[in-house]
């Protein structure tokens, strides 16, 4: 018999002297403390996977821990940097990986399943929010909400058409409500006509708004990014040409649905011209090249309606940098991680000389993905 087995027989049947005078208090077990006190004093603060398994103990449990109050309290204490993930996507498999956004360095990758049908080179992924991914299967042009931590997925096309994405004409933004209610915009353009939709994760139906902008970005000649959240508002990049042509921000406030344009940074123009949108510290800011065999970058911060800029760097030497970006994200040590639809990242550094400031790296070659926080969202309605 082992040692700690061997300890506990030693100890059956022995009674345990009482000592004169003394009385014993009663040790609280879990059992003595209320359930909502462990499920949001306690479960609130461990791994989402932790929190899944925990919904089997017992039926109060479950409920507790299946409640949109739970899932918002859980949500805000995942959105810390040891919580995020890289999502990359190779021809094969889709890879997750830990992300210290600090270092910049990433630990071992696990190989994550698809719950859906789906090759997964034919998985575009469009938007991400609190863990709860927006993507579309290529083949079939299907959007679906899907949480790869808990594997939870739901298809939203439907036989009138609503939820089906058309590359280069359509754009999306997923967004949250005060009342906790997971919405995505669905931007849509047909023949010259923009459509907007949104879709409610509570009621699971999809709504038509006005989206009112200039009739001229309807057209394919204009190119919308995803959507950039930032502050309750959805911000979209639209260019007439990455040469020549007008560049504006479209912004769409969450609350009102109003729509308001935003005119790009004043820079002169010589050759390519392109912002990037990316959030900081619940600030929005721009990355913004322009050039042709040299690039200049710059970056900016929206104050108001108008653009201050932060930082900028001379002409460097050329970078095959495409135009068509993924991933922006801001590191909490002071870098941007850029990777573009190639494969390949690149890192703009705030925190150094400005000709240092912009270089390629060889983090994720190969790979295509998203980064996101381990949470329990769902793509479906929650109590």
């Amino acid at each position: 018999m082992s040692g700690p087995h061997r300890l506990l027989a030693s100890h059956r049947g022995v009674r345990k002297p009482r000592l004169s005078g003394v009385t014993t208090s009663k040790v609280a077990t879990m059992s003595d403390i209320p359930a909502d006190v462990i499920v949001y004093g306690i479960l609130t603060r461990v791994p989402a996977k932790t929190a899944v398994q925990s919904k089997t103990v017992c039926k109060q449990w479950c409920a507790l821990l299946s409640t949109r109050d739970f899932e918002r309290a859980h949500s805000s204490q995942s959105s810390v940097p040891n919580n995020q993930r890289t999502l990359l996507l190779d021809d094969l498999s889709f890879h997750v990986h830990p992300m210290d956004f600090e270092t910049g360095e990433y630990g071992p990758h696990s190989v994550l399943p698809l719950p859906f049908q789906g090759v997964k080179k034919e998985v575009w992924i469009l938007a991400n929010l609190d863990g709860l991914l927006c993507v579309c299967l290529s083949q079939t042009h299907e959007l679906l909400l899907w949480n790869p931590t808990t594997a939870a997925y739901r298809h939203l096309a439907t036989p009138a058409g609503h939820g089906v994405y058309e590359d280069n004409a359509d754009t999306v933004g997923l967004y949250s409500n005060p009342s906790n209610d997971y919405n995505l915009l669905h931007l849509t353009r047909r023949s010259g006509v923009l459509a907007a939709h949104i879709y409610s994760r509570q009621q699971g139906n999809w709504r038509k708004i006005a989206f009112k902008t200039n009739p001229a970005y309807h057209t394919r000649k204009f190119c919308w990014s995803p959507a950039t959240l930032c502050a309750g508002t959805l911000y979209f990049t639209i260019c007439e040409c990455w040469v020549v042509g007008r560049n504006v921000v479209i912004g769409f406030d969450t609350s009102t649905e109003q729509v308001t344009e935003i005119s790009f940074p004043h820079v002169p123009s010589s050759g390519i011209f392109q912002g990037v949108l990316v959030t900081v510290r619940n600030s929005l800011h721009m990355v913004l090249w322009t050039g042709r065999e040299y690039m200049s970058l710059s970056l900016w911060a929206l104050q108001g309606q108008n653009w201050v800029r932060l930082l900028s760097t001379p002409a460097v030497p050329p970078i095959p940098l495409s135009l068509w970006m993924t991933i922006t994200h801001y590191m909490t040590n002071g870098r941007f991680i850029v990777m573009r639809n190639s494969r390949k990242v690149f890192e703009i550094r705030v925190d150094t000389k400005a000709v240092d400031c912009y270089y390629a790296c060889s983090w994720f070659r190969g790979y295509i993905g998203a980064v996101y926080a381990e949470t329990l969202v769902s793509p479906f309605a929650v109590a």
